[in-house]
């Protein structure tokens, strides 16, 4: 394979990363400000706002792993190592990263209601709810790619003792 494309494909997981930190450097902190004029005013929806505020950035982790993990994955595709039990147990911990997120994001749901409702706002209940469905979108379809990449190189491995 062309180095070429594993090379735009790891710019792109640059390109991936730069928006979250970003958000986690100055859109965040900006939300946690607001929220603490928020608690100096009496409001017990701040409170809510914290807690959401709380799973983004404990979300960040995994993300930024599974990040870590899919510019691992790209290197073995780049060394000709696409087909090796390190790029199944990178498939792993992409799928099991996504999951994290997922589960955080559930989580997350309730205060998101609690706000929509005092709001009146039930758009950002379904908005919320992206937040879950997308990383379960990426475990499923790392989990498929790990099983094929195991079964293939089952077959590859049956190809050769028969050599």
């Amino acid at each position: 394979m062309k180095r070429s494309s594993t090379l735009f494909l790891k710019i792109a997981l640059i390109f991936i990363g730069i928006p979250v930190l970003a958000a986690c450097l100055f859109l965040l902190p900006q939300i946690a400000m607001e929220a603490n004029e928020a608690v100096k005013k009496g409001s017990d929806l701040a409170f809510m706002v914290y807690g959401l505020l709380m799973i983004m950035y404990i979300s960040v982790i995994p993300f930024y792993f599974a990040l870590y993990q899919s510019f691992n994955l790209l290197s073995y595709i780049d060394n000709n190592l696409a087909f090796s039990a390190f790029s199944v147990k990178a498939l792993k911990k992409i799928k099991n990263c996504a999951i994290i997120i997922a589960a955080f994001y559930v989580a997350a749901l309730p205060f998101i209601y609690i706000i929509a409702e005092v709001d009146d706002a039930p758009g950002l209940v379904i908005i919320g709810m992206v937040f879950v469905f997308a990383p379960l979108v990426i475990a499923v379809f790392a989990a498929v790619l790990q099983r094929l990449l195991q079964e293939a190189i089952l077959i590859k491995s049956e190809n050769d003792l028969t050599v």
